[in-house]
């Protein structure tokens, strides 16, 4: 047995006892600083790819997770989906891409007060966290997503969201906004 294959069975086991998704340092202080735990991890990547568990990245933290296509065999209890409601995913959609992002700004961009409450759900469902205040007046407190909201939606980074030109492509923008951007788009034309 190589160093190389005694380090991938160390990172395996850390990463099999950990309850939680962890980081590469997070791991190193397991294992040690010196270390070559991205290559470990690069090499149970591919080791477990396409079998009943999966090594997977969500964010910069690293876990084992059931293979997407066999989840449904350990689903035994029925999950109760809580409906999120229109103002929790339009806020939540601002938090994701403009974090971090003070309440008023949110209401600048939705363009109505958001009720504490909407706020409050998502801290509670684990998706936004505080991030912080502002160096402003007042110091208002920030908001910005959480690893849990990445693995939640199955995403790596914030980098993953979908574009603007996703969105349309998916028919899942409003027909009013479209019509607002496109006279947007012929009034500049008509300006220059």
């Amino acid at each position: 047995m190589t160093p190389q294959d005694d380090l991938g069975r160390a990172v395996e086991a850390v990463l099999f006892a950990s309850e939680n998704p962890m980081t590469v340092e997070e791991i190193k202080a397991h294992i040690g600083a010196e270390a070559d735990v991205r290559g470990a991890l690069a090499g149970l990547e591919a080791l477990y790819a396409g079998r009943g568990i999966e090594l997977v990245r969500r964010g910069e933290r690293w876990h084992f997770q059931t293979a997407a296509d066999l989840a449904h065999l350990l689903r035994r209890d029925r999950e109760e989906a809580r409906k999120l409601s229109r103002a929790g995913i339009e806020t939540l959609a601002i938090i994701a891409y403009h974090e971090p992002v003070t309440r008023a700004e949110i209401e600048a961009i939705r363009g109505v007060q958001i009720s504490r409450g909407t706020i409050d759900v998502l801290m509670e469902a684990g998706w936004v966290r505080p991030a912080g205040r502002r160096e402003v007046p007042g110091r208002p407190l920030t908001y910005a997503t959480t690893a849990g909201f990445l693995s939640q939606f199955g995403l790596a980074s914030r980098r993953d969201l979908p574009g603007i030109d996703d969105l349309k492509a998916a028919g899942l923008l409003d027909p009013v906004d479209l019509a607002f951007e496109a006279e947007a788009s012929e009034t500049v034309t008509e300006d220059e």
